[in-house]
């Protein structure tokens, strides 16, 4: 893994699942999305959108930098219960989360500037 960013093949990993993902019958829940970020699963009837997944990706990032702040946050007021190494874990994770979405968020951009910018 680069110190930089993220790997491409990473990327390209989470690519994949994304399309394999697509490629099965889904529930409104992005299931197997849902499965890999640790969420519950609600059996129900309809197909996914990519709208949807994006937007269940982007609630997990949300809440592990929502969980290392509440983290950080109780370290800081003297908790016993939370340890250091246990704060720096959480916010390494939730900056990992965040820079792997941001670059699929570039991916994602660059892919349309070249549609765009294809000639009809």
């Amino acid at each position: 893994m680069k110190t930089g960013g993220i790997d491409s093949s990473r990327i390209e990993s989470m690519l994949a699942q994304l399309k394999a993902a697509a490629q099965r019958p889904q529930t409104e829940d992005v299931s197997g999305l849902a499965s890999a970020a640790g969420m519950p699963q609600t059996p129900s009837v309809g197909k996914a959108s990519f709208a949807d997944a994006l937007k269940a990706s982007l609630n997990q990032v949300n809440q592990s930098q929502f969980d290392a702040e509440k983290l950080g946050k109780s370290f800081a007021m003297g908790d016993d219960s939370v340890s250091l190494s246990d704060v720096m874990i959480a916010g390494q994770k939730a900056n990992i989360s965040f820079q792997a979405t941001v670059q699929v968020r570039n991916k994602l951009v660059s892919a349309y500037h070249d549609i765009m910018n294809m000639q009809v």
